[in-house]
């Protein structure tokens, strides 16, 4: 990766690097079952014979049973939006200052105005609550 590549950009282009990213910056080294905090689970494969193939990032729990994602029980659950695309989103909303509105993301990420109200919206939403509020606050010294 050449010293003036965008971080941001690299992984973004790449669906399933976003995915272990956020795997990664979720879970650690281990899936946690969002149903039932387990951490006994196992990725979903398609047997070889299989004619439908198994969405990538698809775990089941050993112990409950259900199937998840990195994404069930965030901001990105049930959004048909790609996880890059989330990833421009949120770094753009960070690196404004003033703050930027659905139709600047529009135009800048290239997608519907109604996915990046959606975007704004749950990032916003997001940012809002009390646990990411005082980690986002400055401490004082």
């Amino acid at each position: 990766m050449n010293m003036s590549t965008n971080p941001v950009q690299v992984v973004a282009s790449d669906e399933r690097m976003s995915r272990k990213l956020f795997e990664r910056l979720r879970w650690g080294d281990h899936p946690v079952c969002p149903h039932c905090g387990s951490t006994n689970s196992y990725r979903l494969t398609a047997k070889p014979t299989s004619k439908q193939p198994v969405r990538d990032g698809v775990y089941k729990c050993a112990n409950c049973r259900k199937q998840f994602t990195v994404t069930v029980g965030t901001i990105f659950e049930r959004s048909h939006i790609p996880l890059g695309i989330w990833i421009k989103a949120i770094a753009k909303l960070c690196e404004s200052a003033e703050g930027i509105t659905s139709y600047a993301l529009h135009r800048l990420l290239g997608i519907t105005y109604k996915s990046a109200r959606l975007i704004e919206e749950r990032i916003r939403h997001a940012i809002a609550q009390p646990r990411l509020e005082s980690l986002l606050r400055r401490q004082s010294s």
